[in-house]
């Protein structure tokens, strides 16, 4: 009885000691452990993203606490614009949603440049698809290939936002590092340089129907300044 009583303690220790060292080698859950970020996954427990959609980081939050808008004059149309869309939005964040449009921008970049309609189709409305699958298209038929390869954002910042009726828009100006080349079916290159490392500035209007379950927001309308 002795012996038996004193191996089960024994034992005990030993279990206590495992299960001490495991707990300092793999950390405790809290229940507030964040997952790894997706910039187009959707967030507050929402359902996947739908194909005609991109997701830009709704958070709940006020204008105030952004950022993005904090050195804007408190009575100016930014302000103003970001202020008729949280009304009619909670969960939207200026912050969160650059963050998403940056994720966004390159996403949609590199698929222009790959011929990959089936991600475009996904992204945008059915205007700029439009514009970009003919362009595309035009490429194939001249056999050509443009390669593009995002160096680096340097910064996505909203310049306007406004509310019409019950659909939301943010235009964002993004300043980026590129380079574009474009080869002919031998390789040659017939536009760009591989070796040059060109500053691009794209306008791009993202759109919301406020009044919709879903969270995401479609690409309406793109312009470049350069």
């Amino acid at each position: 009885m002795g012996d038996g009583f004193l191996d089960l303690v024994l034992f005990a220790m030993i279990a206590a000691f495992l299960v001490f060292r495991l707990r300092g080698v793999l950390g405790r859950r809290t229940g507030h452990e964040r997952p790894p970020p997706d910039p187009l996954a959707k967030r507050n427990g929402e359902s996947p993203p739908k194909d005609n959609v991109v997701d830009l980081h709704d958070r709940t939050g006020l204008a105030e606490e952004d950022e993005t808008i904090a050195a804007e004059d408190p009575d100016g149309p930014l302000v103003a614009g970001v202020a008729q869309v949280q009304s009619a939005d909670s969960n939207f964040s200026p912050d969160e949603f650059c963050e998403g449009a940056e994720a966004a921008f390159e996403t949609v970049v590199q698929a222009f440049a790959a011929g990959d309609l089936k991600i475009l189709r996904s992204l945008l409305n059915d205007e700029v698809y439009d514009n970009f699958s003919a362009a595309v298209k035009q490429r194939e038929e001249d056999e050509e290939e443009l390669e593009t390869t995002v160096i680096g954002i340097k910064s996505g910042d909203i310049l306007e936002a406004r509310l019409e009726g019950r659909m939301a828009f943010v235009t964002v100006k993004f300043q980026s590092e590129q380079v574009n080349v474009t080869r002919d079916n031998s390789g040659a290159v017939v536009d760009g340089d591989p070796t040059q490392v060109t500053d691009v500035t794209d306008i791009w209007t993202f759109a919301r129907n406020t009044r919709a379950r879903d969270p995401n927001w479609t690409l309406v309308e793109t312009r470049s300044s350069n």
